[in-house]
């Protein structure tokens, strides 16, 4: 009885259960109704605008690259448009998508297969043979839950072989060839595809079938051109081509100033010291793609801005002529006993009082099929040094009166020098007494060592023994500083060298220095000093730099966005009449009997230019750049001469550096002097 009550309460209890089924299933499909009309009445807008939403990019374009001028407004880097076939990928494209493409655009243009890598072949072998890359694999490695997709992909490269290979016939390779490029491709980024010798035919056709290869265009893209070809190449740099793109140890800083990946970017010298400048704006368009990646809407955000010019302070006409003598005169005094080891020689000519620099000239002679030839070396006048020999002795004399080892007309004997346990140090002859001006004309070396000798506080006498002063070497140095002399000048170029400074601190070292045949120095540091001394005082920077302007229009004068003033870097501590003294020295060793240089200029024309400076010789040994060593058993003799015009109202100054000639016997600097400078002043009179 008991359990008949208790079946009859299950069965009561189960009834109400299934009773409230329905309308439970009832509130559920009442509740999802309203939701649905919820939806549609007042959110479908919204999801609409979802479905249908569109992607905006933004595509930029080159323009051309800032121009550089001469200071008398000669071009010497141009740009020269040329077509370029391009292709943009898009974000969510597959090698699919982009292998369609360049198919199609392989109909329309040739192109060079010889890039092509055999792990290129081996990828497009895969990629267009799916199913002959599958059975590459076992059905076990297919199946493998311990083999990734990497090394499934691998085992199919290293099963490719050549008879697969030899499938991919020469039409296909124009594919992959095409395909390889557009891989290499960032995401709205414009991937030159073809962007050498297009012709007028190929940009027809594919402009005709733009429609049916989307992402491909036509743009006009410039390539660098140097109206003087080799002539001041080396200064002027270079830049990235549009396959290198930007140097991936620079690719975060150029990144950070909204450069693309592959534009091309100055990689040296002035196109790389002025990239910021001559780099320009480009041109940007907005593309608009839908959900599926198509372009729905192209729009011009900006027409963008060409790079501004450059008037750098050369002269290209004395350039020319500069390079002219230099080459003339080292091929000559090779043929004619200059020595073994004479193959370079360097001039840099600048304005003395604005630091304007006016030529920047190195020669290298190179044996080139069996002919002496001249190539441009003119970036060791920045990062080559050399002992410059006699032609610092302004330098000395000066240091001498600021220290107060000598004062201005002292006289010294010059005579045979005898120190303890030191090699005989003389002048080139035994000149008996000698002012300082007379120690500059007649270039006296005793007459710098006994300067030096007071400075430690001595007098000469025969086999005297020297003191170790080490601090005689820095009172010099920071002398010698003051003119630029073993510092960098601070010139407008990356890599500028400082110099170096002779090893060891004994006295005799001490001595060698004072006559510039111990620290070197570079020949723009030489034609720094040289220009301190003709402007009165001065340590100003050269530059190359004239002034900025902007890009060109038509029809209108040049706009000048930013001109470079002078900069003096020191004032040297030397007084007034201090300077004037060995001015005058200067002006001596070129026109009065006995001067170092008076043989040489002296006489007709020279004499009327007025020209004031020093010759030098500094004994030195062969060194090998590329084995970076020196070889003391072969000595040599480095050549300079440093000088300004007109003595009277300096406008330029100029340096001479031939290393490593055999002897003074051939004046090869005096030489070069003397052509320069006539060219100076003949290219003077052909711009009044």
């Amino acid at each position: 009885m008991e359990e008949e009550q208790k079946a009859k309460k299950k069965k009561r209890a189960a009834s109400a259960r299934l009773k409230f089924i329905p309308a439970f299933v009832f509130v559920l499909f009442t509740v999802l109704i309203f939701r649905l009309a919820y939806v549609q009445l007042y959110e479908g807008e919204m999801y609409e605008q979802k479905v249908n939403a569109t992607n905006v990019k933004e595509v930029r374009y080159p323009l051309p690259r800032g121009k550089i001028f001469d200071r008398n407004n000669q071009v010497i880097v141009d740009n020269e448009a040329s077509n370029i076939i391009v292709y943009i990928k898009r974000e969510d494209e597959t090698d699919q998508d982009l292998l369609e493409v360049a198919k199609k655009l392989s109909t329309y243009i040739s192109i060079k297969t010889d890039k092509i890598t055999k792990r290129d072949m081996k990828d497009y072998w895969i990629e267009t043979r799916p199913n002959k890359a599958l059975k590459k694999l076992t059905d076990q490695e297919l199946q493998s839950q311990e083999l990734t997709d990497k090394e499934r992909y691998q085992m199919q490269l290293d099963r490719i072989g050549e008879s697969d290979l030899k499938e991919i016939k020469n039409n296909e390779k124009k594919v992959l060839a095409i395909f390889r490029e557009m891989k290499k491709g960032y995401a709205f980024n414009p991937k030159p595809i073809k962007d050498e010798h297009v012709t007028n035919q190929e940009v027809a056709r594919v402009s005709e079938a733009l429609d049916e290869m989307p992402g491909v265009d036509i743009i006009t893209d410039w390539e660098r051109t140097y109206r003087y070809g080799e002539l001041f190449r080396s200064v002027l740099g270079s830049t990235t081509s549009r396959e290198e793109g930007i140097p991936k140890e620079k690719l975060d800083n150029y990144l950070s100033k909204d450069y693309s990946r592959n534009d091309r970017v100055g990689k040296s010298q002035l196109e790389f010291q002025y990239e910021d400048v001559l780099r320009g704006m480009k041109s940007v368009t907005e593309i608009e793609t839908n959900r599926k990646g198509d372009i729905v809407k192209t729009h011009k955000v900006s027409a963008g801005e060409s790079g501004k010019n450059l008037m750098l302070t050369i002269d290209i006409d004395l350039q020319k002529k500069v390079e002219e003598i230099l080459t003339a005169e080292l091929i000559d005094a090779r043929r004619n006993g200059g020595g073994a080891f004479l193959d370079k020689a360097f001039v840099v000519m600048m304005n003395p009082v604005t630091g304007e620099v006016l030529a920047m000239a190195g020669k290298q002679i190179e044996a080139i099929n069996g002919k002496w030839e001249a190539v441009d070396y003119a970036l060791g006048s920045v990062n080559s040094s050399f002992e410059m020999g006699s032609s610092v002795k302004g330098a000395t004399v000066l240091s001498g009166y600021e220290s107060g080892a000598i004062q201005p007309g002292q006289s010294f004997l010059d005579e045979p020098i005898y120190l303890l346990g030191t090699p005989v140090k003389k002048s080139v002859w035994t000149m008996g007494m000698v002012t300082d001006q007379t120690a500059l004309k007649q270039s006296s070396n005793v007459y710098m060592f006994k300067t030096a000798m007071s400075m430690l506080g001595k007098t000469y006498h025969r086999n005297m023994k020297l003191p170790l002063d080490s601090k005689a070497f820095e009172t010099f140095r920071y002398y010698f500083q003051q003119f630029g002399l073993g510092v960098k000048t601070g010139i407008d170029l990356p890599n500028e060298a400082n110099g170096y400074r002779g090893q060891g601190e004994s006295p005799g070292f001490l001595l060698d220095f004072t006559i510039g045949q111990y620290d070197t120095y570079t020949p723009m540091q030489l034609t720094q000093y040289i220009s301190t001394l003709a402007n009165g005082g001065y340590r100003v920077q050269p530059h190359l730099l004239k002034e900025i302007r902007e890009p060109e229009m038509e029809g209108q004068d040049p706009v000048v966005f930013r001109s470079v003033p002078p900069v003096y870097l020191n004032r040297i501590d030397m007084d007034k009449h201090e300077v004037e003294r060995v001015q005058e020295g200067f002006r001596k060793v070129f026109h009065e009997q006995g001067g170092t240089a008076a043989s040489y200029f002296n006489k007709p024309p020279y004499k009327s230019y007025k020209i004031a400076g020093k010759t030098g010789t500094a004994e030195s040994f062969y060194y090998d750049p590329e084995l970076r060593k020196t070889y003391t058993d072969k000595p040599t003799n480095n050549l300079t001469l440093v000088g300004y015009a007109p003595y009277d109202y300096p406008e330029v100054a100029f340096s001479v550096v031939v290393p490593n000639a055999r002897t003074n016997s051939h004046p090869i600097s005096q030489k070069i002097g003397q052509g320069i400078m006539k060219a100076y002043f003949e290219d003077k009179d052909q711009h009044e």
